[in-house]
């Protein structure tokens, strides 16, 4: 039987011996063949990497530089069809995803290719005998696991200063979003990307051990559950393999007293909906001041009621399907745990009535939430809030930090230095004033189940390098 589905390896197309379609999320019908690698798929684009890297690695930051930004133009070149295709995959509202999937990867290669020019490799410091040379060495073979969530920005949050500091990848795409995946060899073909540099090889949990795990590999960088993450992180530990791991979330949105709530909803709907909820940083628990707390839910319940749901490719839809059946009935799961709890549906709580195709849900809200609840703990990963309510900021401190995440948050304040004050005392790796845009020139990642390490803006780079000193006798040269 013939199939279209590929893996990129070695700087060629290869027809994959394992298959596994990838369905369209809004209709449940196939949308395409998606590779699935097998250990041998993985062992060739290991080896493929590995080899590459050496010329890799010993070209200049000025040549590299110019060959991301080649990536970037063919990125560019591709991105009308990219946001379409990941629309379709995984659900993604198109107004979203002309800037996820179509703007943003190329953007960041050009943001770190001007980076590495700006970056010193050495440095010279003094020293008790003479002076030290601090160096900045490439980490080698990377593995970039990516979620389907964000495929395309995702990827190049690890390909863009990966391939900038000089290191070779293995990107493990995840088989919802196989197809979108080839764009980038597409890409790093027409570019000149040097063979090796790039390989791509999509599947499933299994493949992305089994790369993990490879003796090939000098560095895992990881987006996912945090389940997943607390996995990889034990196999990277016992190996004493640098990892970084961006997990999941289950983040606070703290609406104080004297916040402006027509202004708060219009920030909230990208906060705490942005792509049907499927999205690590949202603002999923709704923290409302008592003294105001009914006006919070009506003004919650008119704004959610005010979302358009359906075809993800309109651009005027708010909320589209999830990426899959099995992704639904898991959200499904949690309404119905908030269902059974002491906690108040004010909104939503099922499959829409008018979306007999794909895998819809309803934008919902609980009210009266227990933080204990599951709902207000776990990350579900779907259209779903809970509204919890508190007396001072000190509470509403006390229950954001009373969580095993730490990833994201919000405040929504008329006073900004009173908002910032309350953002610092959130343990968390990321706080929005009022909105919540990430800037790729700043650190994005968390703390505690949240994840170790940083990626975007310089720190993202660093995450690429191994440091070496070299001491050395004397006064430094001029």
């Amino acid at each position: 039987m013939t199939t279209t589905a590929r893996h990129f390896i070695d700087g060629q197309f290869r027809r994959a011996d394992r298959v596994q379609p990838v369905i369209e999320a809004a209709t449940g019908e196939p949308l395409g063949d998606g590779a699935s690698a097998t250990e041998a798929d993985i062992d060739a684009a290991v080896a493929a990497a590995r080899t590459a890297l050496t010329d890799w690695q010993s070209t200049s930051p000025d040549h590299r530089a110019e060959v991301l930004t080649a990536f970037a133009a063919a990125l560019d070149q591709r991105a009308r069809g990219t946001d379409e295709l990941v629309t379709r995959e995984n659900g993604m509202p198109m107004s979203l995803s002309r800037g996820a999937n179509g703007r943003f990867p190329a953007a960041l290669l050009r943001y770190y290719a001007q980076l590495i020019t700006t970056t010193p490799i050495e440095e010279i410091r003094p020293s008790v005998i003479g002076h030290t040379v601090v160096r900045r060495e490439a980490v080698g073979v990377v593995a970039a696991i990516v979620p389907w969530n964000y495929p395309q920005a995702l990827a190049a949050f690890k390909l863009a200063p990966a391939l900038a500091a000089g290191c070779t990848v293995v990107l493990k795409a995840a088989p919802e979003t196989a197809l979108d995946a080839l764009v980038f060899a597409e890409a790093a073909a027409a570019a000149g990307l040097p063979p090796g540099a790039l390989n791509i090889v999509p599947g499933d949990a299994a493949a992305g051990a089994y790369l993990v795990a490879h003796p090939g590999v000098d560095k895992v960088t990881f987006t996912g559950s945090t389940a997943a993450g607390r996995t990889i992180g034990e196999v990277c530990g016992r190996l004493l393999r640098p990892v970084t791991l961006e997990l999941g979330g289950k983040s606070a949105a703290i609406i104080l007293d004297d916040a402006d709530l027509v202004a708060t909803m219009k920030g909230l709907r990208n906060a705490s909906f942005v792509n049907n909820g499927q999205t690590c940083h949202l603002s999923s628990r709704i923290l409302a001041p008592r003294s105001r707390y009914d006006e919070v839910l009506g003004a919650l319940a008119e704004m959610v009621g005010a979302l358009k749901v359906g075809d993800p490719l309109d651009t005027s839809t708010d909320i589209g399907p999830l990426v899959s059946e099995r992704q639904r009935n898991r959200v499904l799961g949690y309404i119905e745990s908030g269902k059974n709890s002491t906690a108040k549906l004010v909104a939503g709580g099922s499959v829409p009535a008018d979306q007999p195709r794909g895998w819809f849900v309803s934008p919902t809200v609980f009210a009266d939430v227990a933080n204990a609840d599951r709902i207000a703990q776990e990350e579900i990963f779907g259209p779903v809030l809970a509204v919890i309510p508190y007396d001072g900021d000190d509470e509403a401190i006390a229950l954001a930090n009373d969580s095993e995440f730490g990833l994201a948050g919000t405040v929504w304040s008329t006073d900004d230095e009173r908002a910032t004050e309350v953002a610092r005392a959130v343990r968390a790796g990321t706080i929005g004033i009022n909105d919540y845009q990430l800037d790729f020139r700043a650190p994005f990642g968390g703390v505690k189940a949240s994840g170790i390490g940083r990626e975007l803006g310089p720190e993202g780079l660093d995450a690429f390098f191994a440091l070496k000193s070299i001491y050395r006798v004397g006064p430094a040269e001029a």
